[in-house]
């Protein structure tokens, strides 16, 4: 099972869920994850245990986040498109994907995945540095997946009647 894979099961991502994640205020959203993440942990060191309540809100949106915005009116945009490329990906297996897009996919998660030593050593060390430096070598990866997942979007609406129902100008 891939990351993708897995963390699409964690978050028990349906159709319904993803119509709404292809909303950009979502998509924007999300990136709001990782520093609030950081905030919550370093939050140990000024209220102890009581930073178990600002993690749990932390980790709690993270699942709702997709969840909480309207289905969009207009999915004609990047990050609507790059939901539907992110689903397109996972969904590789039924409908086959051009290999000039699952090896950099991969290269990207892969990429992406690096920075998490970096993000819990900065977490766990109280080390503003490379937390700053997780925080934002994750990100860049996310967002160049992302940008790869609207490219493979591109490539492949026309060749399922599903995918072309997506795009809503």
């Amino acid at each position: 099972m891939d990351f993708a894979r897995l963390t699409e099961k964690l978050m028990s991502m349906d159709d319904s869920i993803w119509e709404r994640h292809a909303n950009p205020w979502s998509v924007y959203t999300r990136f709001t994850i990782l520093p609030l993440i950081s905030i919550a942990f370093w939050s140990r060191e000024l209220i102890g245990l009581y930073s178990v309540l600002p993690i749990s809100l932390a980790f709690l949106w993270a699942w709702l986040n997709p969840r909480v915005f309207s289905v969009p009116i207009t999915t004609n945009n990047w990050a609507s498109m790059g939901t539907f490329g992110e689903r397109i990906y996972l969904n590789r297996k039924h409908v086959p994907i051009p290999m000039h897009h699952v090896k950099p996919a991969k290269l990207l998660q892969i990429l992406s995945a690096l920075g998490l030593p970096i993000f819990i050593f900065g977490l766990y060390s109280l080390n503003f540095s490379a937390l700053l430096l997780g925080n934002i070598w994750i990100m860049v990866f996310k967002s160049w997946f992302v940008d790869r997942m609207v490219w493979l979007f591109m490539d492949m609406q026309s060749r399922d009647s599903n995918y072309q129902r997506w795009l809503k100008s």
